[in-house]
């Protein structure tokens, strides 16, 4: 029976995975996601979870153990972040594309260097195109209900796709939070025994990862992408279920007081909420301002966000990590595409903060508030900003 309790949030998430019945954990410590696999190697250790815990020399090799459990039939879950994530890089395609149901974690953290331990987004906006589907949590009862959420979506029969778990590290992963966690039986409820569609077997030999000649490897990366667009119904169906079923719904774009705004912010990440609580402040004084937030990420939720921003005239864009000498926050440059040709599309203020774990409190919503309104009041549409580089405005363009 579900109950409430008070618990950090990484070891809320090591027991509904465990809750899930997963078969191997395969993984490497790095900050801040650590406590995630070292209380799912205690559970395995003192015999609560029947499972393989598998303990690799780095995060290269824990995602090469992964493909080959998952590859084998094994319900496969692991967890890392920032320099791990970016260490498994070239395994999370192979992953992606022989269509392995991984569920993986990711307590999101800055990439060095400098060396920096703390919250942004740049690890997984970095692996954004890998294949995977990718999905965010805001705080620590949206990622334990997101960690059976995923492997029902993975090993679905209309995706067969791995899946990367988002929440911000720190800022989430070690704070201890009332949060409902579901037990086995419940859990068993929403994620049927899994039964693998395709697995290496001798009996019943087969060839995964083969060489893909010129002759072949544009529709074999066509299949995939049909499989990541492909799997965005199932997932908006999964997401209804769990909230039928336990009462907390949600969406591939979830909004926040935007019926009447004229400025809306467009965020992911647990920072969301503390522009939440400082929408309710300055709504009290005639501020029209709302909130549009990402939890889907991969697949790109086009239509929903289409319909979540129309009528609208100023978004502001608040993007956690940027491509040096590009175009500006990923968030911002997929927005610009969701948007190009559109009718009335509302103007889009781009800016990028909280980089390495720097506070997004309420004055960064006011400097955004001050950029977005010059625009809503006929000014012209500035580059994007880092805006809380001290010493000036760096990061114009």
């Amino acid at each position: 029976m579900a109950v409430r309790k008070g618990i950090e949030v990484s070891l809320a998430v090591a027991e509904a995975a465990a809750a899930c019945d997963v078969d191997c954990i395969a993984a490497y410590p790095i900050t801040p996601q650590t406590h995630i696999v070292e209380h799912l190697s205690e559970l395995v250790n003192d015999g609560e979870l029947d499972a393989e815990f598998i303990p690799v020399e780095s995060e290269h090799s824990a995602m090469s153990c992964c493909c080959g459990t998952a590859a084998a039939g094994a319900r496969t879950f692991t967890a890392t972040s920032s320099q791990g994530l970016a260490l498994m890089h070239e395994i999370l395609f192979i992953a992606a594309n022989l269509r392995l149901p991984i569920v993986m974690t990711v307590a999101n953290r800055a990439l060095s260097a400098p060396i920096n331990i703390w919250n942004d987004h740049s690890d997984i906006m970095t692996e954004r195109d890998a294949g995977w589907l990718q999905i965010f949590a805001e705080n620590g009862q949206e990622a334990t209900d997101m960690v059976p959420i995923c492997h029902r979506i993975a090993e679905d029969k209309r995706v067969l796709l791995p899946i990367m778990l988002n929440f911000d590290g720190f800022i989430v992963s070690h704070v201890v939070e009332p949060i409902i966690c579901l037990d086995k039986e419940e859990i068993a409820t929403f994620l049927p025994i899994y039964e693998p569609q395709q697995r290496l077997d001798i009996d019943h030999p087969i060839t995964m990862g083969p060489v893909g000649m010129p002759e072949v490897y544009t529709e074999a990366k066509m299949a995939h992408e049909a499989a990541v667009q492909n799997s965005y119904e199932p997932i908006c169906e999964i997401l209804e279920e769990f909230g039928k079923q336990f009462g907390r719904t949600y969406k591939p774009v979830e909004t926040y007081k935007t019926e009447d705004a004229d400025i809306v912010y467009i965020m992911m990440g647990a920072a969301a909420e503390t522009a939440m609580s400082w929408v309710d402040k300055v709504r009290d004084s005639g501020k029209k301002v709302g909130i549009v937030r990402f939890r889907l990420w991969r697949p790109l939720p086009v239509k929903a966000f289409k319909e979540a921003v129309k009528g609208f005239k100023v978004l502001c864009v608040v993007d956690r990590h940027f491509s040096p000498g590009g175009a500006g926050g990923p968030v911002a440059q997929e927005v610009k595409y969701m948007l190009y040709g559109e009718e009335n599309a509302p103007k889009v203020v781009e800016v990028v903060a909280g980089l390495g774990g720097r506070d997004l409190d309420y004055d960064a919503f006011e400097t955004m508030y001050d950029k977005c309104k010059k625009v809503l009041d006929g000014g012209e549409v500035p580059p994007f900003e880092l805006i809380q580089a001290r010493g000036g405005h760096y990061g114009k363009i």
